[in-house]
């Protein structure tokens, strides 16, 4: 699915909502990113070739071809080749060969990254907070700027990560999201009540990356 389409329009409606609410009491600002994948894990489309074109060959050549081998490198070649456009093609399947530890590396890795080049680091009092959705993966990550940090801990804003996760496996990610920005809202507002010069630094709406 593509990052642009993830959310409806109904659904980037009610998380700009959802942002908005919070961020009348708070001198907290929210962002929300939703990218495609956070890398496109080459090595899994290879070990997926590999693995998948080597059984499915020697299963071949050892029912039909009294286990040649030359045959079973002829259909070694072409095997996984398919087997590599394959796992290209469908991300479930691509998954199945990337280490979790990587993918949980690489979107942590691809959300601070984003998270500066979005420019979310130049909020007047540091207090940026990122919800960042990375759909092949399946995973989130959420990460604040420093005047954040101060008061929240990166491991309770990971449990807000997790909550958002677990709502996109379940068909419920506009849902859920709202849902944890106005919990993070009561946390934010908390430590970091809104000022009177309070002015609206960070976009809304949903990025699509």
């Amino acid at each position: 699915m593509q990052a642009e389409n993830f959310f409806s329009e109904s659904d980037n409606a009610q998380i700009g909502a959802a942002i908005e609410k919070v961020e009348k009491t708070t001198s907290g600002e929210i962002a929300v990113m939703v990218v495609e994948e956070s890398d496109s894990y080459p090595e899994g489309t290879i070990l997926a070739g590999v693995i998948l074109g080597g059984l499915v060959s020697l299963v071949i050549t050892e029912l039909f071809f009294a286990d040649s081998l030359t045959v079973f490198m002829i259909f070694f070649a072409g095997l996984s080749l398919a087997a590599g456009w394959l796992a290209a093609y469908f991300p479930a399947l691509k998954r199945i060969f990337i280490p979790r530890h990587r993918m949980e590396q690489q979107v942590r890795e691809q959300a601070i990254q984003s998270f500066y080049e979005k420019g979310l680091h130049k909020t007047r009092d540091a207090t940026g907070v990122f919800f960042f959705v990375s759909l092949f993966e399946h995973k989130v990550w959420v990460l604040a700027d420093t005047g954040i940090n101060s008061k929240i801990s990166p491991q309770e804003l990971q449990a807000y990560a997790g909550d958002l996760a677990k709502g996109i496996r379940d068909g419920r990610a506009a849902e859920i999201l709202c849902r944890e920005i106005a919990s993070l809202g009561e946390v934010l507002t908390e430590h970091f009540p809104v000022k009177t010069d309070d002015v609206n630094e960070l976009s809304n709406q949903v990025i699509a990356g």
